[in-house]
């Protein structure tokens, strides 16, 4: 249930016995290590030393410790660099080689440093792969962070030309397809194509959808490899990697992780709520916004098949990478830790042991200090891990969602390439919809358009620019009902215009035809009048003709445009326009009226998460609150007084929806 990661390397070998047993006694069980450790393991080419890792194993082992051991991937040393430096990544925005001195310092396109990291995992896991003491392994670390997917270098140029050359065959199906009669752009031959880098204003569109899908299937190549000498020998043990949030990565995630036994996360509520929302004011500043990292959780439960995950780092306090870097609020840690295990997470495990004393992560708090004193949540983290161990079953209950929210990287590529509103935003969209439904309780799952959707009542897509031809099959056979926003299937899977404009093959079922698309700055809006309400619509309009044969009626105005907000028939809602929050709830709120799902009471701060017969209610916000009346269920932790940034977990009577 709980987890760990320590780095024996750091410390004096005379400490790690007494680390082992205060873990097991805190309640710990999984202790990662090894990640970043190329340099103590491979000091010289060829030259091995394994000793420091074989006594750290021996002495967790005997401590009744489970060990996972992370391929040392992210770092490569500097004696390999100077050996191959085109290992390093080529700065996409500046052109500038990015150097040694940091992590991840390495271009996946570089067959010299594929074959450095197969090698270093060959050899590790020859070692290791049949010891009944390593219970699994981390593939390297956070692949795509710090926008290290794309790079700019000779040999991303090289492996794009042949990427390209296997996927179209022929230079002229090449043009075609992106279009390059456009501005002269034509090319006589793949030898001419050059990395859409660096140009004038903007590169083809095409060509840029092309070099971001070229560098995720870069990566996924990187990681099945490294995946695969896993597999061949090792036995018994699992492989996982540590996720950042999918629209950080810049890689296809569902791809990435499809052969992965189960998908971990790194989880930072105050980090991630500092990077992506920069809130200002103290509400959400020490506890994270209540909805951001469900949001994540989600997403990472979507990418595993049977919806398993763990949280590989947990963050245990103050960390030291964000804008800025407020201590958590009291309960929080507890708070998120229970909430993980909400959203249906095995195991948690926090980073770190102990707070560093040298190094880029110094600040970083761990869950002792750096001069192993208990650290400020050290007594929190034993009290949740004693609270959770104590009542096991409710971990091994699943969520059983009837809503699917479809994502997809492709989406966000599709938005940043081309704009047309430079204030819309994929992320900003996705996650309006994502808030909407958590703070009116309806629990959902994130799946791709290759997700099979026969057990949701409710399929919604927020951002699905250029859905495929099997999706299209999927929504015409599918008895749930599907929730469209704007710019749905405005383009092609090329990022062309569909010729019959949008929403291109699905106007046959949807009965509609986009004719241009409205932006305008934030600041600037229009009225929705529906049923008697006034709503706000901002950003993003799609200018719509209603055909007369249509399945689909307008039950909503934008207000001076002559436009619908809002479609709605047996089957669909097409949603035209950015709007408001209180729009997109009087939407769902009716659906869910409609297809008998439950919404709770909405109060301010406070989330609702139904897990199998177990309902969570977690209050983020900074006063306590009375929920309602549930005095003839059981209260498992807490009760229906919720004191500020705790919770209470409630088993239900029954197994369907709660109203």
């Amino acid at each position: 249930m709980f987890g760990v990661c320590y780095y024996p390397e750091h410390w004096p070998e005379s400490m790690w016995a007494d680390d082992a047993a205060e873990m097991k006694d805190l309640g710990i069980e999984w202790v990662r290590i090894g990640d970043f450790s190329w340099s103590r393991i491979e000091p010289k080419s060829g030259q091995y030393e394994f000793d420091w890792m074989d006594k750290a194993i021996e002495v967790l082992s005997s401590a009744g410790l489970k060990v996972i051991i992370c391929t040392p991937t992210a770092t490569p040393p500097k004696w390999l660099i100077d050996i191959h430096p085109d290992i390093l990544p080529v700065d996409i925005n500046t052109g500038m080689t990015r150097g040694f001195g940091s992590r991840r310092h390495y271009d996946f396109s570089s067959e010299a440093y594929l074959q450095a990291a197969l090698k270093i995992t060959q050899v590790m896991v020859k070692r290791y792969g049949n010891n009944n003491k390593v219970a699994g392994w981390q593939t390297d670390n956070e692949l795509g962070c710090h926008d290290t997917t794309q790079s700019g270098s000779a040999n991303a140029k090289h492996q794009f030309q042949r990427w390209l050359k296997n996927k179209y065959q022929n230079i002229e199906a090449l043009n075609e397809a992106w279009g390059t009669v456009f501005w002269s752009m034509e090319y006589n031959n793949f030898e001419q194509i050059e990395l859409p880098l660096y140009g004038v204003t903007e590169m083809g569109l095409s060509h840029q959808l092309d070099y971001r899908r070229f560098s995720s299937d870069m990566a996924i190549h990187f990681h099945n490899q490294m995946i695969s000498v896993i597999r061949e020998h090792s036995e018994n043990q699992f492989v996982t990697h540590n996720m950042i949030p999918m629209c950080d990565t810049q890689i296809d995630n569902f791809q990435l992780t499809k052969d992965l036994d189960f998908v971990a996360y790194d989880s930072y509520p105050l980090g991630r709520n500092a990077e992506v929302l920069n809130p200002t004011t103290f509400d959400s500043m020490r506890s994270g916004d209540p909805d951001l990292n469900a949001y994540f959780l989600e997403q990472t439960r979507g990418l595993n098949p049977l919806g398993r995950f763990w949280i590989m780092e947990q963050q245990p306090g103050v960390v030291n990478w964000a804008n800025y870097n407020p201590l958590p609020a009291k309960g929080m840690v507890r708070l998120w830790t229970w909430e993980a295990f909400a959203h249906g997470a095995e195991c948690v495990s926090f980073f770190r042991w102990r707070q560093l004393p040298f190094g880029q992560e110094q600040m970083h708090a761990g869950i002792k200090m750096a001069n192993n004193e208990p650290s400020f949540f050290y007594n929190e983290i034993a009290s949740v891990m004693d609270e959770v161990i104590k009542q096991p079953e409710i971990l091994q209950s699943k969520p059983n969602n009837k809503v699917a929210l479809v994502t997809g990287t492709e989406n966000q590529w599709f938005c940043e390439i081309e704009t047309q509103s430079t204030i819309y935003k994929h992320l900003k969209t996705e996650f309006q919809y994502y808030k909407v439904l958590q703070q009116l309780g309806i629990s959902v799952d994130f799946i791709d358009e290759n997700s099979n959707v026969s057990q949701y009542k409710l399929v919604i897509c927020p951002a699905s620019i250029a859905p495929s031809e099997s999706f299209y099959q999927k929504v015409k056979s599918s008895q749930a009902h599907f929730v469209f926003g704007p710019r749905f299937a405005s383009k092609t899977k090329n990022l062309h215009l569909p010729a019959n404009m949008p929403p291109g093959r699905f106007s046959d079922i949807l009965g509609y035809t986009v004719m241009t698309a409205d932006t305008t700055p934030a600041a600037q809006t229009h009225n929705i009048e529906y049923k008697g309400q006034r709503y706000s619509s901002h950003t993003w309009r799609d200018i719509i003709r209603v055909h007369e044969d249509s399945p689909l009626k307008a039950v909503a105005a934008i207000d001076g445009l002559n436009t619908p907000a809002l479609l709605q028939g047996q089957n669909f809602t097409v949603i035209t326009t950015l709007s408001d929050d209180n729009f997109l709830k009087t939407v769902f709120t009716e659906l869910a009226g409609k297809l008998n799902l439950s919404v709770h009471e909405e109060i301010a701060g406070v989330r609702y998460k139904r897990k199998g017969e177990y309902l969570f209610v977690l209050n983020y916000s900074n006063e306590s609150i009375q929920i309602e009346d549930y005095s003839k269920e059981q209260f498992l932790l807490g009760s229906a007084f919720i004191p500020a940034h705790d919770l209470a977990v409630i088993k239900v009577s029954n197994t369907g929806e709660i109203s």
